[in-house]
């Protein structure tokens, strides 16, 4: 999808620097990925240890060894 957008000089440079980008499309892109893969891993992390109907790495080896 083609956007216009109006990025600050110095936060572009910045991304490009750390995603070490040869392209803004690149550097915009892989910065896009990058935010969006850290908020879905905040959103599983919130729900880490709220499931009580999990079986414990014991009993899935007991259910295994059954067979």
């Amino acid at each position: 999808m083609k956007t216009t957008v109006d990025i600050p000089d110095q936060e572009l440079k910045d991304v490009m620097r750390f995603t070490q980008a040869t392209t803004k499309r690149e550097a915009i892109v892989t910065a896009i990925a990058d935010f969006n893969r850290r908020r879905r891993m905040a959103a599983l992390i919130e729900h880490a240890g709220k499931a009580d109907s999990l079986m414990s790495p014991e009993e899935l080896q007991a259910l295994r060894r059954q067979g």
